[in-house]
């Protein structure tokens, strides 16, 4: 007779419940990451900031012995580091002062100074100044030049009585103080250079405006009047330092510096800083329209410099002529206003309209 089986102990309820939500769970658990996409993956905490302090060398490394031509451990990185790029020089403004006026070659001649200007390197401002209001015939011209400018007016001009006989002279110092104004007034800083719309300038002499510090010169050609012989003009320099002067006008060898207009530049700041300029008592450093004509540019110099040591010679030997001044009259031709004709010309030459055919 078989022994009988003992009772069975009741489930525990709390067991039963425990182990029931656990295989709940368990069991839902693949559904749940398939459709919402759970990310187990979560974010590390944001490293702490490191505190810059000065480098120590605990252990400095054992050099290798002379003899030793060990070749050095590979770097970790295949690929080869490019050395650091120099760092380019900033080049400076070239503030290119140009008078100019109302007359039959003015066209001709911004233009061809325009083209010029546009050929040069970067950063540079074209300075146009009107003989009296702005007229629109410069301003027409300067909007398709293709470089950086602007138009200015000569305020003194204007006020001038219309009775009083000016010579052309006088108007162009009363056009270059008022580029000067504007650039003091705005403190424009750059090489400061007063560019005859009619003159011819080569490129190198861009180049080299930019290696002007404070006030530089260079020697000039000029066409004599009667156009028969080359007038030669400027420093004569050692190096870049100048040593006299060369000049083949006899009526102005009295001048102190036998430069012409075109033949130096010098440094914006000079205008307002006393303390870059030789002769610190000036306080407005501009152009004399009281002095005899042909004697501005030198009068001008001495406010800037006290001799020839605070100069300096451009190329180096000044043995470069990189500028000429072609004397070109155009008193005989007419200007149409506006730059334009207002009727038609007058027929010289008549066309023949019979036509004749041959058999």
């Amino acid at each position: 007779m078989a022994a009988p089986c003992p009772p069975r102990r009741p489930i525990s309820a709390p067991c039963f419940l425990i182990c029931f939500l656990l295989g709940f769970v368990a069991g839902l658990f693949p559904f749940a990451h398939r459709h919402l996409h759970l990310d187990l993956h979560l974010p590390l905490p944001p490293a702490p900031t490191a505190v810059m302090e000065p480098f120590r060398n605990p252990s400095p490394l054992p050099l290798p012995p002379p003899g030793d031509q060990s070749p050095l451990p590979p770097s970790r990185d295949p690929s080869p580091q490019p050395p650091p790029a120099p760092m380019a020089t900033e080049r400076k403004l070239l503030l290119v002062v140009t008078p100019t006026r109302a007359r039959p070659l003015q066209a001709y001649y911004l233009g061809r100074l325009a083209h010029t200007l546009r050929l040069a390197p970067s950063p540079l401002l074209w300075l146009v100044v009107d003989d009296g209001a702005a007229s629109r015939e410069t301003a027409a011209l300067l909007r398709g030049c293709g470089v950086m400018y602007r138009h200015l007016s000569s305020p003194d001009a204007l006020q001038e009585p219309p009775q009083r006989t000016r010579s052309r002279q006088h108007n162009r110092v009363l056009q270059q103080n008022a580029a000067l104004d504007h650039i003091e007034h705005h403190r424009i800083h750059g090489i400061v250079y007063f560019a005859d719309e009619s003159h011819v300038y080569s490129l190198d002499l861009f180049r080299h405006l930019r290696q002007i510090r404070s006030f530089g010169t260079w020697p000039v050609a000029m066409l004599a009047a009667g156009k028969s012989k080359t007038i030669l003009q400027g420093p004569v320099c050692n190096g870049s330092r100048v040593v006299g002067w060369h000049t083949n006008e006899k009526t102005r060898r009295l001048r102190r510096f036998h430069v012409s207009m075109s033949g130096f530049a010098f440094n914006s700041t000079m205008l307002w800083d006393t303390r870059k300029r030789a002769h610190q008592a000036w306080n407005y450093i501009r152009l004399l329209d009281t002095v005899k004509e042909g004697f501005q540019e030198t009068k001008f110099i001495e406010q800037l410099v006290e001799d020839e040591t605070h100069m300096e010679g451009i190329p180096p030997g000044c043995s470069k002529i990189m500028n000429f001044h072609l004397h070109l009259e155009d008193k005989g031709l007419v200007y149409p206003k506006g730059g334009q004709l207002t009727k038609n010309l007058d027929v010289v030459i008549p066309l023949n309209h019979e036509v004749k055919h041959t058999v």
